[in-house]
């Protein structure tokens, strides 16, 4: 076993990470996964992402960062983003 500063178990993934700079696959798949999700939802409903960041209070510019799955947000970002798509948030959490 490589040495290693932890071992998450989760879902059936064992994922191993021997260095604390960089991410877990397991949460950059969950960020794209979010991204795509919130992105798939938000053309869906024919939403621009300036009109979504307008209706949630957030930049544009991170909007189109979370639809990239390049940034890490908080529950609160998620649970405003649910609410201006007005979908649940297993829709924006689940598989796409």
């Amino acid at each position: 076993l490589p040495s290693c500063a932890a071992i998450f178990e989760t879902g059936g993934y064992t994922l191993m990470r021997q260095s604390l700079h960089r991410p877990l696959p397991l949460i950059e798949a969950a960020k794209q996964r979010f991204g795509a999700n919130v992105r798939r939802e938000r053309m869906r409903r024919g939403i621009t992402q300036e009109r979504l960041a307008e209706a949630v209070e957030l930049n544009p510019r991170t909007v189109q960062k979370i639809e990239a799955g390049s940034v890490n947000i908080l529950l609160t970002t998620v649970l405003r983003i649910q609410r201006g798509l007005r979908c649940s948030w297993e829709k924006l959490l689940g598989r796409p």
